[in-house]
């Protein structure tokens, strides 16, 4: 389950990296406070809130078991190590 959460942490943050390399292709200055008013933080942070919730429902939508089918766990059969599956 970590993975899907570090997914979605990355992908809340790339409005923010994408504005970031706009400052430094601009040369308009990375680290000025000029550079981030809060208009354009909310701007960024509701744009990254969208592509979160996109992304999961994407997850929701298309990870997991086909419909009808059954996950049948780790077992040992006849001395071998069978690994999970869906039926």
């Amino acid at each position: 389950m970590i993975r899907p959460a570090l997914t979605e942490i990355g992908i809340f943050l790339i409005p923010f990296a994408v504005y970031a390399l706009f400052l430094i292709a601009t040369r308009s200055g990375l680290f000025v406070q000029s550079s981030w008013p809060i208009y354009t933080i909310a701007r960024l942070a509701l744009m990254a809130l969208v592509l979160v919730i996109a992304g999961l429902i994407g997850l929701a939508h298309f990870s997991g078991a086909a419909p009808d089918s059954t996950y049948v766990p780790a077992h040992i059969e006849n001395g071998r190590l069978v690994p999970g599956m869906e039926k």
